[in-house]
């Protein structure tokens, strides 16, 4: 069973399967998720949220797993989108689930391709953050680009160096961690530094 959804004029997503894995570290990613809710780190639109946050299946593998595009509340299995492969030249995203997989989906690929010690990558918005991205010293990309883009991952690439934090600019943060309690609680000593 292979169906497709375009997401104009980004990428186009392929379902491989509505069936997703069970995977006990999704409870760990719904943490999260309510811990960046909480923290205004992924501020709330009438549609969902700003941001997505992911975590890598297995290790020297790029399959992961990524809140779902327009999740508001990880409420079920259905709130979670396994990405197997993504094609950058075909803007294509394969992808098993009911959901279309977050807009972002093809620069935490990109990144998990690039990077086998990141197994978690977090992106949030936090305008502070990025007012002082400079105090903070952060790495922030060149140029602003649109969300969901490989213009926008590739900017991400081209500053990702060993860095494991970084502004995109007039967009929002990543947070990259050898698992997600090293993501997650970066990216909230970074809140914190930021008001300090």
């Amino acid at each position: 069973m292979e169906k497709e959804i375009k997401v104009f004029p980004k990428f186009a997503i392929k379902f491989l399967s509505e069936s997703f894995p069970k995977d006990r570290r999704i409870e760990m990613l719904k943490f999260w998720f309510e811990e960046f809710l909480n923290k205004k780190l992924m501020p709330k639109y009438e549609g969902g949220v700003f941001g997505n946050l992911s975590f890598r299946l297995k290790d020297n593998k790029d399959e992961f797993i990524i809140t779902a595009s327009g999740m508001k509340e990880p409420s079920s299995a259905d709130s979670f989108i396994k990405v197997s492969l993504v094609d950058l030249k075909k803007k294509e995203v394969y992808a098993h689930g009911k959901n279309p997989p977050s807009s972002e989906s093809m620069f935490h690929f990109m990144i998990y391709k690039k990077r086998q010690d990141i197994n978690a990558i977090f992106h949030g918005h936090c305008e502070e953050m990025l007012k002082n991205c400079n105090k903070l010293k952060l790495p922030c990309t060149e140029k602003e680009e649109p969300y969901g883009t490989i213009e926008l991952a590739n900017g991400i690439l081209e500053v990702l160096d060993n860095h494991s934090f970084l502004i995109i600019k007039n967009h929002g943060f990543i947070s990259l961690g050898k698992d997600m309690d090293s993501a997650g609680n970066q990216a909230i000593d970074y809140l914190l530094k930021t008001f300090a």
